[in-house]
């Protein structure tokens, strides 16, 4: 049946329990993949709740399995239904595995996590690879500290799984930053495997959006905490230094993420309403727009946030979290070492004046480019690449089938 079809098709999976980060990454690949095939097709499982807030180009789509949300205490509950997250578990396992086999891929790419949030992916895993599906896991550059790393994977028996389903490995990042998997004791054959691509290069639409701004005008500073869950204290910061000192060179506009608490929200916006060169928003979809106009950045460390800091040539100031994960913190420092970013880390105490410093400094900072490091923004023609090995060759390994055929033989 594949061979009568008009085109190939590629089956991506992110499970977005929370944030943007994996969504946007798995968007940015779908439509890298998109305009490189013309006649491919790019279909995205995703637990994100606002998937439907993007645009999606030409041949990508997208099918959102019942949400989940992590709890504080590290167990999960469903995040709009009142059924038992045991359930909600056993629905998005089995919409995953009916879509794979409906939309039958050429090429399966797994996001970050190897067997889906709490296994949910395996059984889908098990169906492709049966059917000779080429199974790729992407991983970001920084997956946590190796001390913490290792002993999530142990319990989740990672590693045989890398062995039993995946064909390939794509680090979208590059080793001078990290290696992901340090500290997992890998198989020679797993790690051979491994290719880093480079980081995943943004770039603007054919059409350039205008967002509008109501208050202030360019150049401005943009600070963005990605989905905004865990941004409150950079927000909070920002606005301190504006409040104490009006006279800042530079206007900001805030964009605070669709999942800050409303409460907060509404607490920053008014604040933000009392100062005349600080504009704050709640969400915005074409923020690589924004990006591009602003004069400089104030953001966290997360992994698509620096991909379009490096990609649109902006001088920044990261402050990455560190906790649940160590990742932004790895990320930004190593950014910081190699002359990328500035790092600046948060006390708790959050000084007013020492941030009000850093944002007056900030539009003196080098620029990403002014650093050589090569390959650093190669990671989509690698992905367009490597995804053409895998649509033109298959899998690289023998099938359940198969060796069932090869055993009568």
């Amino acid at each position: 049946m594949r061979d009568s079809r008009k085109g190939k098709r590629v089956l991506i999976y992110s499970h977005d329990s929370f944030g943007l980060g994996h969504l946007r990454r798995c968007r940015e690949i779908a439509h890298t993949l998109a305009d490189a095939h013309k006649s491919l097709s790019v279909l995205i499982l995703s637990g994100s709740p606002i998937i439907g807030s993007f645009d999606f180009r030409a041949r990508v789509d997208f099918v959102r399995v019942p949400g989940v949300i992590k709890l504080r205490n590290g167990d999960y509950t469903s995040l709009a239904l009142h059924i038992d997250v045991d359930q909600t578990m056993a629905m998005r396992a089995s919409i995953m595995e009916h879509t794979a086999e409906v939309f039958d891929p050429d090429l399966f790419i797994v996001d970050k996590e190897p067997l889906g949030l709490r296994g949910e992916a395996e059984g889908t895993l098990k169906l492709l690879r049966e059917r000779g599906t080429p199974c790729v896991l992407g991983l970001r550059d920084v997956m946590d500290e190796p001390g913490l790393l290792a002993p999530e994977w142990e319990r989740k028996q990672v590693v045989p799984a890398l062995q039993r389903y995946f064909d390939d490995i794509w680090v979208y990042g590059l080793p001078q930053i990290c290696d992901p998997l340090e500290g997992i004791d890998l198989p020679d054959s797993v790690r051979k495997r491994m290719t880093y691509t480079g980081y995943l290069k943004r770039s603007l639409p054919k059409v350039k959006p205008h967002v509008a701004l109501e208050k202030i005008a360019d150049p401005f500073l943009l600070v963005t905490v990605g989905g905004g869950g865990d941004g409150e204290a950079i927000i909070d910061w920002v606005l301190r230094a504006y409040e104490a000192d009006p006279k800042l060179p530079y206007p900001a506009l805030l964009v605070l993420g669709p999942f800050m608490n409303s409460e907060a929200q509404g607490d920053f916006q008014a604040r933000a309403a009392q100062l005349e060169n600080v504009e704050a928003v709640t969400f915005e979809t074409h923020l690589e727009s924004l990006m591009d106009r602003a004069v400089g950045v104030v953001c966290m460390g997360g992994y698509n946030t620096f991909c379009e800091v490096l990609s649109f040539d902006k001088r920044a100031l990261v402050i990455p979290r560190t906790e649940p994960r160590m990742e932004q913190h790895i990320r930004a420092s190593r950014a910081q070492d190699l002359g990328l970013v500035r790092m600046l880390r948060d006390d708790g105490h959050r000084d007013a004046q020492l941030m009000a410093t850093a944002l007056r400094n900030l539009p003196q900072q080098r620029r990403p480019s002014e650093v050589v490091v090569p390959g650093l923004l190669d990671g989509p023609e690698n992905v367009v690449r490597l995804s053409h090995y895998w649509l033109k060759h298959g899998s690289s390994r023998l099938t359940v089938a198969d060796t069932l055929n090869k055993g009568r033989l």
